[in-house]
């Protein structure tokens, strides 16, 4: 815990995030491509759907993170509006868009895999609904962040909005079996077997990793970004810029 709390000060947060991006990019370039190559050419037709089931290797990585990565900012949302933490304000901050870009990546693939599987490009189903409500608070945190002057104020009014609407990443996750909903359940359980071929599975989970990397890449790239404007006047940022 005490190596943690070690790169909870700004300047060692920026070296460490520093040395770990072009890692991170790494793992985007080949677990991406290992998954899509797995996904859109080795992996068999479905019996059911034929080929479109393969919006699935993007669809379902992106729902994941849409949701994770909500409650991810609000988790540090919240713990800098208690501990008054610079560092956990402005990674609430540089999750947020993307977030938002997983989820209307996850609403704008579901609308392409909806139409020939569904026969409509939308309906008022309680995962779709949700999950477009989803899209919308991270929209208006962003505003809200945005809109206020004072950076402490600020950060407090987003960790509010973006504690209310935690709520709604379990009304997402659980509304395929609180309601009768055209939205398919999960096809992966923590307490079933797969309901898809190995190869399937694989090709998501990779697909899934290169999008978790990617998440970790560009926050940590953001946050370096509102770190320097942030921290602008202090010394550590000075010797960095007279080092350039």
């Amino acid at each position: 815990m005490s190596g943690l709390y070690h790169f909870a000060a700004p300047v060692r947060f920026y070296g460490l995030t520093g040395r770990l991006l072009p890692w991170l990019w790494a793992a985007v370039a080949v677990l991406g491509g290992a998954g899509l190559y797995q996904g859109l050419v080795l992996a068999p037709t479905d019996a059911t759907q034929g080929e479109v089931y393969r919006i699935l290797f993007i669809h379902v990585p992106a729902a994941w993170l849409a949701m994770v990565l909500y409650l991810a900012m609000a988790f540090w949302a919240v713990v800098g509006w208690i501990t008054k933490a610079r560092l956990a304000s402005l990674l609430a901050r540089a999750i947020a868009p993307t977030g938002a870009l997983f989820a209307l990546i996850a609403l704008f693939s579901g609308a392409l895999w909806g139409q020939p599987t569904w026969g409509t490009w939308w309906v008022w189903d309680a995962r779709l609904t949700s999950t477009l409500l989803l899209f919308f608070l991270y929209v208006a945190y962003l505003a809200l962040v945005g809109a206020i002057d004072d950076v402490q104020r600020a950060d407090q009014a987003g960790a509010l909005l973006a504690l209310v609407g935690a709520f709604n990443v379990p009304v997402i996750y659980f509304s395929v079996r609180w309601w009768n909903t055209l939205h398919q359940g999960a096809s992966i359980s923590m307490t079933a077997a797969p309901k898809m071929a190995e190869t399937m599975l694989s090709a998501l989970l990779l697909c899934t990793l290169a999008c978790w990397a990617y998440a970790f890449a560009v926050v940590f790239q953001r946050t370096r970004a509102l770190l320097l404007e942030r921290e602008r006047h202090t010394a550590w940022v000075q010797e960095l810029r007279d080092a350039r």
